[in-house]
């Protein structure tokens, strides 16, 4: 094997060691920024939401009422509000949904599937704790979802929640007397949840990273090209023309011609160190030669001497 071979070999292995550990370290970055970013944008709407809740509980309530003319005023119900404003904020963001999941809801279609019955008890277990994050797997795709409890924290909600008796009758009109009752100021209810789809955020997550490996190995690309260039111009080259010098020294060549260097890096240090030493080597055979002539020519006189 080359000295070229040898060297690719080296940067060939260090690159793809390297390109895989960065490749898993991004993709691992990339993906929890995406999430970070989903989590952050759930919560400003989360925020959003408690303040059309607090809006219309405290401002639009008091105003209107509950029910006019014996019909059941939607508007007045902070969760109706809540959900009708996320509703169009949808249009804009289709990938965030919005729901206030209830154990015993008025309104059915706010009743807690399995999995936001689990979150709200996650909640009533632990009362400290205000906020629930967890990602799952669904027929739609991956879902990160952010939770808060809902409680009751003001008597007013139990002129409608407590018992069925003490509710509008428009309302029970409306849903009924069966849910939505028994309520206790203090309780948690339900969960507001907002889930993300995250199948775009990592899908942009993986497009980046495949961007930016493509770019590094483009960088290695032309590392390589450089490296190759250098190294037979500065290495291989000289390499090989001082072994064909050297080869026609070691023969005998008068011929043999010069190698010479410029500068003070190490083929030139090299190229000066074998010109000394190719001096020292004709210097050396030229003392032989004359050696060889006077031996030579003083037996000739010594033959002649006889």
């Amino acid at each position: 094997m080359g000295l070229r071979a040898k060297f690719n070999l080296a940067i060939v292995i260090a690159f793809l060691v390297g390109f895989t550990v960065t490749g898993f370290l991004l993709l691992h970055r990339f993906e929890a920024n995406a999430r970070s970013d989903a989590i952050q944008n759930a919560r400003v709407m989360m925020a959003s939401a408690n303040a059309i809740r607090y809006y219309t509980s405290h401002t639009i309530t008091p105003l209107i009422g509950v029910e006019r003319e014996g019909a059941f005023l939607l508007a007045s119900v902070p969760a109706f509000a809540a959900q009708s404003h996320f509703q169009a904020i949808q249009y804009e963001f289709p990938d965030y949904s919005y729901k206030e999941a209830v154990v015993n809801p008025t309104n059915l279609a706010h009743r807690t599937t399995d999995w936001e019955a689990d979150v709200v008890a996650f909640f009533r277990g632990h009362q400290n704790q205000h906020e629930f994050i967890a990602e799952r797997d669904t027929p739609s795709g991956r879902l990160l979802s952010l939770a808060h409890p809902i409680s009751v924290t003001e008597g007013a909600c139990l002129a409608c929640h407590s018992a069925p008796g003490d509710a509008p009758s428009s309302m029970r009109k409306l849903y009924g007397d069966a849910n939505g009752f028994g309520w206790q100021v203090g309780d948690i209810i339900g969960a507001q949840i907002i889930s993300v789809s995250m199948d775009n955020s990592l899908a942009q997550a993986h497009q980046t990273l495949k961007t930016f490996l493509l770019l590094i190995f483009g960088v290695f690309v032309l590392m390589i090209v450089i490296l190759n260039a250098l190294l037979h111009y500065a290495v291989i080259r000289p390499v090989i023309e001082i072994s064909g010098i050297a080869t026609e020294v070691s023969m005998g060549s008068p011929d043999a011609k010069q190698f010479n260097i410029s500068g003070d890096d190490e083929m030139a240090l090299l190229s000066r160190a074998f010109n000394r030493m190719r001096r020292s080597l004709e210097h050396a055979m030229k003392l032989l030669d004359e050696e060889g002539e006077g031996s030579a020519a003083g037996g000739a006189e010594e033959t002649r001497a006889r």
